[in-house]
């Protein structure tokens, strides 16, 4: 089984409020990026991880690998404008040999490897899988600042990261989306569109952070410094 692993990083980060962009900010020595791509070192299956960045950062990217030991093969391609063009883009470039693909958010540096082999492997066996944790806050759905009903949590899910599809099923759902105008939050959103195959839902985890805000990285410092010391 081949795996391609795409990391969208064209990211402008403007809720960081910062001026460097968010994927490449230091986390206790090295760029956000690259603790994310260590994650995926170890994962048999996966033949090469793809970054999408924007044009004006590949230099700085291919500047920031050449110093790290990273055992897969990594390329880059150039992202788009928004997370779906990027994905699109590196989409584009993976080969039609390769099983799965699997979509990573760069700033979500510490997916563990148990986890991310079960994605992997629930989707090789039902086609499509994403990783999710049941929300522990009650839901309301509001219309402006007046509440219309509360949603049972039974059956939500907050929708992580990495989300894993078959190849040909993934770049089914990117050309429909295309055709449609369709823009969705993240790529089950566009294989839902296809009715092709059920989502399968891996259990993620509450470490499993997307590091959009200055908060998230104070959080990110003290899980490092957890993993560290154990």
């Amino acid at each position: 089984m081949k795996v391609s692993v795409i990391l969208p990083a064209a990211g402008l980060g403007t809720r960081m409020g910062k001026t460097a962009k968010k994927q490449f900010l230091q986390l206790e020595g090295a760029p956000i990026l690259v603790h994310t791509l260590r994650r995926f070192s170890g994962i048999e299956s996966i033949g090469e991880i793809i970054i999408a960045c924007r044009a004006e950062d590949m230099d700085d990217v291919r500047d920031m690998l050449s110093g790290v030991s990273i055992s897969k093969p990594v390329r880059l391609v150039e992202g788009g404008d928004s997370r779906q063009e990027s994905v699109e883009h590196a989409l584009a470039t993976v080969a039609d040999d390769v099983d799965l693909v699997a979509v990573h958010d760069a700033v979500r540096p510490f997916a563990d490897e148990a986890m991310i082999a079960k994605v992997i492997a629930e989707a090789a066996e039902f086609g499509a899988a994403i990783v999710g944790i049941v929300p522990v806050d009650t839901v309301k759905q509001v219309h402006l600042t007046k509440i219309q009903t509360t949603i049972s949590r039974d059956r939500l899910v907050l929708a992580q990261t990495p989300q894993v599809f078959r190849t040909s099923l993934l770049k089914q759902a990117f050309e429909k989306a295309h055709a449609d105008g369709f823009i969705g939050t993240d790529e089950s959103s566009l294989v839902e569109r296809l009715d092709a195959v059920e989502v399968h839902v891996v259990p993620g985890g509450d470490r499993n952070i997307k590091i959009t805000r200055p908060t998230d990285l104070d959080l990110a410092r003290h899980f490092l410094a957890e993993e560290r010391a154990s």
